[in-house]
């Protein structure tokens, strides 16, 4: 398979001469990007993401806390048999000491500093956020990964619907033609009343299957709006042409690579390894944890007092390192760890579930642009077949060996074959693109290799 770098590249060029109508599918695709509300949606949920992943590098830095505060204060103590001494006095021993402080003042300023040095559960829970982010990128490729999908789906849905709109506008023009020459003959007794009613029957049918062709359209057109804020003239859609997809590659590659970067599965790997990182948390039994402390403290309380003014200051300053150790948390931890081992579980039959839904849709998407081929193939010539005999019917009525309803026929079976070629192409470009979704390789590369197809792709 062709490296997705030089699948970029080769599409980029290919792009680079430009379609030849108003609207394709990059615009669409850049449109929708911008317009989208789910899209933005995404995006804000990948850019909380990336920011769990400096929340990851913070749980390791130091906490800074700075605390004030300032209040009335009652303050009263009394010590007996205290020893007393001073180089003035000498010692005295069954020392009293009384202090008052009623109605006061009290203020209290410290600023903390804790840096931690060892903790399982903060070391885990980094690497949870650090996980959270990446699997919020894994959310943001799937989301654009869908909205690119979707983009290119109503782009065809209106291109289609437009397409089928002009393939009954030219065949009630030619059933129209077909019922003023059934006319005009019967009139000189050359056919049949007959062929005037199956003609006048079938230009009504036409007429009627139109109107709803048209109202498809419009329903089409809006949708597309909705997704883009676009809303085009009807002839600036184009629809694919066939590509030679011959160099696809094995099944038996694209499956493998779909079980390691499909986006569901990489998410799904993130997840088991968050729910992994839940389990070391409450792995041991006993789950220390050091930090580096320091504190600068200064208390104040001053007022009035039982012996006149009086007031009490107090400076602490202290640094060191602090060990904690639970030693019983009432059952809480064990819990706990029984609870995300099952998660664990959990997140591993999830995992191969994704795996296996990924291959299945690599394998899916393989074989229908595989066959889709073969089945293009068959439609093409069904289609020059179809046109063969349509030409044939018209020179057989001119010779009386056909009748009105032949050609009639002959006329719905064309348009039928062609209008059936027209959604195996645009089923097959689909089908390509989900299946480089399956496998993470889809981007603005792949979907110009799809819109540089539309170049030769027929407008009626």
């Amino acid at each position: 398979m062709p490296s997705k770098r030089a699948l970029t590249v080769m599409a980029w060029a290919a792009l680079a001469a430009g379609p030849s109508w108003g609207l394709d599918l990059m615009e669409s695709w850049r449109a929708a990007s911008a317009h989208d509300a789910q899209t933005a949606a995404a995006r804000a949920a990948r850019d909380a993401g990336a920011a769990r992943a400096q929340q990851a590098k913070a749980l390791w830095r130091p906490q800074v806390v700075l605390e004030g505060g300032a209040g009335a204060a009652t303050n009263e103590s009394a010590t007996r048999g205290a020893r007393f001494a001073t180089p003035a006095f000498g010692s005295s021993t069954d020392v009293g000491f009384d202090t008052s402080v009623t109605g006061g003042t009290a203020t209290r300023y410290a600023l903390m500093l804790r840096q931690p040095l060892y903790d399982r559960e903060r070391s885990a829970q980094a690497r949870q956020l650090g996980l959270s982010a990446q699997a919020a990128e894994v959310e943001w490729q799937a989301a654009r990964d869908a909205l690119l999908i979707r983009t290119a789906e109503r782009y065809f849905d209106v291109a289609l619907a437009a397409a089928r709109v002009r393939l009954l506008a030219r065949q009630e023009e030619a059933v129209e033609s077909a019922r003023q020459e059934a006319e005009d003959r019967f009139r000189i007794g050359d056919r049949p009343v007959t062929d005037v009613h199956e003609a006048t029957a079938r230009a009504a049918a036409l007429r009627a299957e139109r109107a709803a062709a048209e109202a498809q359209l419009e329903v089409a057109r809006a949708a597309f709006a909705d997704l883009t804020g676009l809303r085009p003239a009807l002839d600036e859609w184009a629809l694919p042409a066939a590509a030679d997809m011959s160099g696809l590659g094995t099944v038996d590659e694209w499956v493998s690579r779909a079980a390691t970067e499909h986006p569901q599965v990489r998410l799904a790997i993130a997840q088991l390894q968050v729910a992994e990182e839940e389990a070391r948390k409450t792995s041991a039994a006993l789950s220390p944890t050091v930090d580096l402390v320091a504190q600068a403290k200064r208390d104040r309380l001053s007022g009035s007092g039982d012996f006149g003014d009086a007031s009490h200051t107090a400076v602490d300053r202290a640094i060191g390192v602090q060990v904690r150790i639970p030693l019983y948390t009432g059952g809480w931890r064990s819990a706990r760890h029984t609870e995300s081992q099952a998660l664990v579980e959990r997140a591993r039959a999830e995992l191969e579930r994704a795996r296996q839904e990924a291959a299945l849709q690599a394998r899916g998407a393989w074989l229908d642009v595989t066959l889709g081929q073969s089945r293009l193939a068959a439609l093409e010539a069904g289609l020059q077949a179809g046109r063969a005999r349509l030409d044939a019917t018209r020179v057989g009525l001119k010779a009386g060996d056909r009748t009105t309803l032949d050609l009639l026929n002959a006329e719905n079976d064309a348009a039928a074959a062609e209008l059936a070629l027209l959604q195996a192409r645009t089923q097959l470009w689909l089908r390509w693109l989900q299946l480089h979704a399956a496998t993470g390789r889809l981007d603005e590369g792949a979907l110009a290799q799809a819109n540089a197809r539309l170049a030769a792709a027929p407008k009626s």
